[in-house]
Protein backbone atom coordinates (compact mmCIF):
# COMPACT_ATOMS: atom_id res chain seq x y z
CA UNK A 1 0.00 0.00 0.00
CA UNK A 2 2.77 2.38 -1.20
CA UNK A 3 0.07 4.95 -2.54
CA UNK A 4 -1.61 5.34 0.65
CA UNK A 5 -1.84 9.34 2.36
CA UNK A 6 -4.77 8.49 4.98
CA UNK A 7 -5.63 6.07 7.39
CA UNK A 8 -9.43 6.54 8.34
CA UNK A 9 -10.09 4.63 11.26
CA UNK A 10 -14.26 3.16 12.30
CA UNK A 11 -14.98 3.80 16.51
CA UNK A 12 -16.81 1.23 18.24
CA UNK A 13 -14.44 -2.30 18.23
CA UNK A 14 -11.98 -0.91 16.14
CA UNK A 15 -10.71 2.13 18.50
CA UNK A 16 -12.29 1.39 21.57
CA UNK A 17 -13.58 -2.07 22.87
CA UNK A 18 -17.25 -1.00 23.48
CA UNK A 19 -19.07 -4.46 23.65
CA UNK A 20 -19.67 -4.24 27.39
CA UNK A 21 -21.25 -0.36 27.32
CA UNK A 22 -22.89 -0.77 24.19
CA UNK A 23 -24.59 -4.19 25.90
CA UNK A 24 -25.38 -2.21 28.83
CA UNK A 25 -26.98 0.68 27.47
CA UNK A 26 -29.32 -0.95 24.94
CA UNK A 27 -30.40 -3.41 27.76
CA UNK A 28 -30.83 -0.62 29.93
CA UNK A 29 -33.33 0.65 27.28
CA UNK A 30 -34.94 -2.58 26.76
CA UNK A 31 -35.55 -3.65 30.84
CA UNK A 32 -37.26 -0.11 30.82
CA UNK A 33 -39.64 -1.36 28.77
CA UNK A 34 -40.11 -4.95 30.37
CA UNK A 35 -38.42 -6.47 26.70
CA UNK A 36 -35.50 -9.29 27.46
CA UNK A 37 -32.21 -8.47 27.28
CA UNK A 38 -30.55 -8.35 23.30
CA UNK A 39 -29.42 -11.59 21.71
CA UNK A 40 -26.32 -12.23 19.69
CA UNK A 41 -27.41 -11.05 16.39
CA UNK A 42 -29.41 -8.05 18.45
CA UNK A 43 -25.84 -6.79 19.37
CA UNK A 44 -24.16 -7.62 16.20
CA UNK A 45 -26.81 -5.13 14.56
CA UNK A 46 -26.44 -2.15 17.24
CA UNK A 47 -23.15 -2.55 17.57
CA UNK A 48 -22.42 -1.54 13.88
CA UNK A 49 -25.66 0.79 12.87
CA UNK A 50 -26.73 4.22 14.61
CA UNK A 51 -28.38 4.85 18.01
CA UNK A 52 -31.89 5.35 15.61
CA UNK A 53 -31.51 2.67 13.53
CA UNK A 54 -30.74 0.24 16.87
CA UNK A 55 -33.73 1.80 18.54
CA UNK A 56 -35.99 1.14 15.58
CA UNK A 57 -34.86 -2.45 14.89
CA UNK A 58 -35.37 -3.35 18.41
CA UNK A 59 -38.77 -1.96 18.89
CA UNK A 60 -40.74 -2.17 15.40
CA UNK A 61 -43.63 -0.65 16.24
CA UNK A 62 -44.21 2.50 16.67
CA UNK A 63 -45.66 3.19 20.35
CA UNK A 64 -42.85 1.74 21.85
CA UNK A 65 -40.25 2.89 19.63
CA UNK A 66 -41.11 6.51 20.57
CA UNK A 67 -41.17 5.22 24.09
CA UNK A 68 -37.59 3.68 23.67
CA UNK A 69 -36.59 7.37 22.24
CA UNK A 70 -38.17 9.16 25.05
CA UNK A 71 -36.34 6.99 27.95
CA UNK A 72 -32.89 7.46 25.89
CA UNK A 73 -33.47 11.63 26.21
CA UNK A 74 -33.46 10.87 29.75
CA UNK A 75 -30.20 8.99 29.78
CA UNK A 76 -27.08 10.05 30.02
CA UNK A 77 -24.01 8.58 27.92
CA UNK A 78 -21.25 10.35 29.81
CA UNK A 79 -21.85 7.53 32.85
CA UNK A 80 -20.44 5.22 30.25
CA UNK A 81 -17.68 6.93 28.49
CA UNK A 82 -15.38 6.51 31.47
CA UNK A 83 -15.58 2.90 31.30
CA UNK A 84 -14.87 2.49 26.85
CA UNK A 85 -11.35 0.97 26.88
CA UNK A 86 -9.36 2.49 24.31
CA UNK A 87 -7.41 0.18 21.83
CA UNK A 88 -3.79 0.00 23.25
CA UNK A 89 -2.23 0.53 20.57
CA UNK A 90 -4.36 3.70 18.79
CA UNK A 91 -2.25 6.67 20.04
CA UNK A 92 1.68 5.46 19.98
CA UNK A 93 0.35 4.04 16.42
CA UNK A 94 -1.14 7.60 15.02
CA UNK A 95 1.99 9.20 16.80
CA UNK A 96 4.27 7.37 14.24
CA UNK A 97 1.67 7.72 11.49
CA UNK A 98 1.51 11.49 11.28
CA UNK A 99 2.48 13.86 9.45
CA UNK A 100 3.57 11.29 7.00
CA UNK A 101 0.01 10.30 6.51
CA UNK A 102 -3.30 11.76 7.50
CA UNK A 103 -5.48 10.34 10.10
CA UNK A 104 -9.62 10.27 10.27
CA UNK A 105 -12.78 8.62 11.74
CA UNK A 106 -15.43 7.95 9.65
CA UNK A 107 -18.19 6.40 12.49
CA UNK A 108 -22.03 5.95 12.78
CA UNK A 109 -21.82 7.38 16.39
CA UNK A 110 -23.62 10.29 16.75
CA UNK A 111 -23.39 13.18 19.14
CA UNK A 112 -21.17 11.06 21.57
CA UNK A 113 -17.92 11.63 19.54
CA UNK A 114 -17.10 14.81 20.92
CA UNK A 115 -16.82 13.96 24.59
CA UNK A 116 -15.20 10.76 23.81
CA UNK A 117 -12.59 12.61 21.74
CA UNK A 118 -12.23 15.07 25.50
CA UNK A 119 -12.22 12.03 27.65
CA UNK A 120 -9.28 10.24 25.78
CA UNK A 121 -7.80 13.24 25.02
CA UNK A 122 -7.68 12.70 21.27
CA UNK A 123 -8.15 16.07 19.93
CA UNK A 124 -5.24 16.81 17.63
CA UNK A 125 -4.85 13.08 17.00
CA UNK A 126 -6.97 12.84 13.94
CA UNK A 127 -7.66 15.44 10.61
CA UNK A 128 -11.31 14.95 10.02
CA UNK A 129 -14.35 13.42 12.33
CA UNK A 130 -17.07 12.17 10.67
CA UNK A 131 -20.24 11.14 12.37
CA UNK A 132 -23.61 9.79 11.09
CA UNK A 133 -24.88 13.18 11.83
CA UNK A 134 -22.79 14.87 9.10
CA UNK A 135 -24.02 12.76 6.54
CA UNK A 136 -27.41 12.50 4.75
CA UNK A 137 -26.94 8.65 4.60
CA UNK A 138 -24.64 6.90 7.41
CA UNK A 139 -22.66 3.17 6.64
CA UNK A 140 -22.99 0.96 5.55
CA UNK A 141 -23.43 4.05 2.45
CA UNK A 142 -19.99 5.15 1.29
CA UNK A 143 -20.51 9.27 1.93
CA UNK A 144 -18.67 9.39 4.92
CA UNK A 145 -16.08 8.37 3.45
CA UNK A 146 -16.09 9.67 0.01
CA UNK A 147 -16.63 12.76 2.32
CA UNK A 148 -13.03 12.61 3.83
CA UNK A 149 -11.71 11.94 0.04
CA UNK A 150 -12.76 14.81 -0.80
CA UNK A 151 -12.01 16.95 2.22
CA UNK A 152 -8.27 16.09 1.43
CA UNK A 153 -8.73 15.65 -2.89
CA UNK A 154 -7.67 12.03 -2.01
CA UNK A 155 -8.44 9.15 -4.62
CA UNK A 156 -9.86 5.67 -3.08
CA UNK A 157 -6.34 3.98 -3.51
CA UNK A 158 -4.63 6.69 -1.67
CA UNK A 159 -6.65 5.36 1.69
CA UNK A 160 -7.23 2.76 3.99
CA UNK A 161 -10.21 2.27 6.05
CA UNK A 162 -9.68 0.22 9.24
CA UNK A 163 -13.73 -1.30 10.61
CA UNK A 164 -14.77 -4.21 12.07
CA UNK A 165 -17.99 -4.84 10.92
CA UNK A 166 -19.55 -5.98 7.33
CA UNK A 167 -21.43 -2.48 7.84
CA UNK A 168 -18.06 -1.00 7.91
CA UNK A 169 -16.68 -3.92 4.93
CA UNK A 170 -19.53 -2.78 2.22
CA UNK A 171 -18.92 1.14 3.10
CA UNK A 172 -15.41 0.66 2.41
CA UNK A 173 -16.18 -1.39 -0.95
CA UNK A 174 -18.99 0.80 -2.19
CA UNK A 175 -16.03 3.83 -1.51
CA UNK A 176 -13.42 1.88 -3.49
CA UNK A 177 -11.36 2.20 -0.53
CA UNK A 178 -8.92 -1.17 0.44
CA UNK A 179 -10.01 -2.32 3.87
CA UNK A 180 -8.52 -3.71 6.91
CA UNK A 181 -10.36 -5.92 8.97
CA UNK A 182 -9.76 -5.59 12.84
CA UNK A 183 -10.05 -8.63 14.85
CA UNK A 184 -12.89 -9.87 12.55
CA UNK A 185 -11.12 -12.53 10.01
CA UNK A 186 -15.14 -13.23 8.61
CA UNK A 187 -14.73 -10.07 6.76
CA UNK A 188 -13.59 -9.88 2.95
CA UNK A 189 -10.60 -7.58 3.18
CA UNK A 190 -6.94 -6.81 1.83
CA UNK A 191 -5.60 -7.15 5.34
CA UNK A 192 -6.65 -8.73 8.15
CA UNK A 193 -4.83 -7.54 12.07
CA UNK A 194 -5.54 -8.49 15.10
CA UNK A 195 -4.40 -5.52 16.38
CA UNK A 196 -3.73 -1.35 15.14
CA UNK A 197 0.07 -1.93 15.52
CA UNK A 198 -0.11 -4.21 12.92
CA UNK A 199 -0.81 -1.02 10.51
CA UNK A 200 2.38 -0.22 10.57
CA UNK A 201 3.65 -3.37 8.80
CA UNK A 202 1.06 -2.96 6.14
CA UNK A 203 1.92 0.74 5.53
CA UNK A 204 5.75 -0.18 4.98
Amino acid sequence: MNDTRIVIFDCDGVMFDTAGINKSYYNRVLAHLGRPEMTDDDFAYVHAHTGDESIAYLFDDEESFQAAQAFRRTMNYMEFIPVMEIEPHLKPLIEELRPRFKTAIVTNRTDTMPAIMSQFQLEGYFDMVVTAWDVQRPKPAPEGLNKVLGRFRLSPGEAVYVGDTQVDEAASAAAGIPFIAYANPSLKAAHHIRNLGEIRKILR
